[in-house]
């Protein structure tokens, strides 16, 4: 990986766009970071490029170019790599601050291998403590490993999900939903149905669980 030293800009809110679907994304953010070819969505939306991170084997020469030259950092990494460029680019993040707020547009759509790395990429967000959720026009996806309160009124869609990312997830109490729980334990690929298309029945729903990890996806149709 190239040499770099980024600036004291605000990295607090931070809007990461990797090379997957681009029907939908919002603006609200203190700074833009591109992903290999998702640096070129954020320059042709006319937003300000202040980080590019990857291999950039999914670009022409010509493309990296431009991105190199109108992005404020650059950093460009060997193709043969253990970490995915959206990694690459949460490490770098996390490094100007770890405690950032990331909300990653692009990584669901396109190629299955790319958007499964991507979810799992959230695990170095977990790991931190930070809050970190990959968007799209119908779904937002987070993981989880202890409680979370939900509010009918700010909801961000009509169903909330649960999945197993952990092989066992244990101890799992819902209340104010639709199909509650209690202290209910979860394994990957068993009784698949069970946490999926839930409700908000209550001002506030909450889960709970004692160990483990659970991808949580909002969604609405």
């Amino acid at each position: 990986m190239s040499e770099y030293k980024l600036s004291e800009n605000n990295w607090t809110r931070i809007a990461v766009f990797a090379g997957g679907d681009r029907g939908h994304y919002r603006t609200d953010f203190d700074c833009f970071v591109g992903v290999d070819r998702g640096s070129l969505w954020v320059l042709e939306e006319n937003l300000p490029l202040a980080l590019a991170v990857g291999d950039f084997d999914s670009v022409t020469e010509e493309e990296r170019q431009v991105i190199q030259k109108r992005a404020q950092y650059f950093v460009q990494a060997r193709p043969e790599k253990d970490d995915t460029d959206l990694e690459l680019a949460l490490l770098t993040i996390f490094e100007q601050n770890p405690q950032a707020q990331v909300t990653i547009f692009g990584a669901l759509g396109g190629r299955i291998d790319h958007m499964i790395g991507n979810i799992h990429a959230l695990k170095t967000c977990i790991e931190r403590g930070i809050a970190a959720y990959i968007v799209d026009a119908q779904n937002r996806l987070s993981l989880l490993d202890g409680a979370r309160t939900f509010s009918r009124e700010t909801q961000w869609g009509k169903y909330v999900s649960f999945a197993p990312y952990t092989e066992e997830v244990t101890g799992i109490t819902l209340t104010g939903f639709k199909y509650p729980l209690k202290d209910k334990t979860i394994y990957r690929g068993e009784e698949v149905g069970l946490c999926i298309s839930n409700e908000i029945a209550e001002d506030t729903a909450a889960i709970t669980l004692e160990e483990g990890i659970l991808i949580c996806i909002e969604s609405h149709d």
